[in-house]
């Protein structure tokens, strides 16, 4: 089972058509045909109007369960580096490999992973860099999420190999995904342990 989690402010599912897009190839990749998304704002609770709203939605050759939910976004000031050999190239409903990797995060609030020694992704977001000369994203990620690609695409965001001794390259890190845009959840690089 896949999911796709969109975000919905002011009533509009933002970025629907590379969500569209992305769902359509996951389930190329599967090999099945992935099942057209109803309008979301016209099945979303009006009590979830003009709000932030996280939308889950499971599915497979049928979508399984649509979920709305208003969104608060995690709290995260410090980072692990935790080092995993894990594949997460399509968003999987399960993400029990990414939780476990959670439970090593001690008093951090989360996990930055590290695969052969190059910088990908935390559970829940891609990364991206910041210092003087600009904002830069691991060519090394764990998922190429949709925010990250249309940073790359508009020319925000560079994509660069970022190994784990290159952090002190860096003065700050922002966590990127659906949800979070930059500057929505930042961690300095001295919390990164």
């Amino acid at each position: 089972m896949l999911l796709e989690t969109i975000c919905i402010h002011n009533n509009q599912a933002v970025n629907i058509h590379l969500h569209t897009q992305r769902m359509q190839n996951s389930a190329k990749n599967l090999g099945f045909v992935a099942p057209h998304l109803p309008n979301l704002v016209d099945i979303m609770p009006r009590s979830l109007a003009n709000k932030r709203v996280r939308c889950s939605i499971k599915y497979g050759t049928d979508i399984i369960d649509i979920l709305f939910v208003e969104y608060t976004p995690r709290v995260i000031r410090s980072l692990k580096v935790i080092e995993a050999d894990i594949s997460y190239s399509l968003k999987f409903a399960d993400r029990h490999p990414l939780n476990q990797l959670l439970l090593q995060k001690g008093y951090c609030d989360e996990v930055l992973v590290v695969r052969d020694n190059f910088i990908t992704d935390t559970t829940f977001s891609n990364v991206v860099f910041e210092n003087s000369e600009g904002l830069f994203t691991p060519d090394t990620y764990l998922l190429n999420g949709i925010k990250r690609q249309k940073l790359i695409a508009e020319g925000v965001v560079k994509e660069t190999r970022i190994s784990q001794n290159d952090l002190h390259k860096y003065s700050r890190v922002h966590l990127v995904n659906a949800m979070l845009d930059i500057g929505m959840s930042v961690v300095n690089i001295r919390n990164i342990r």
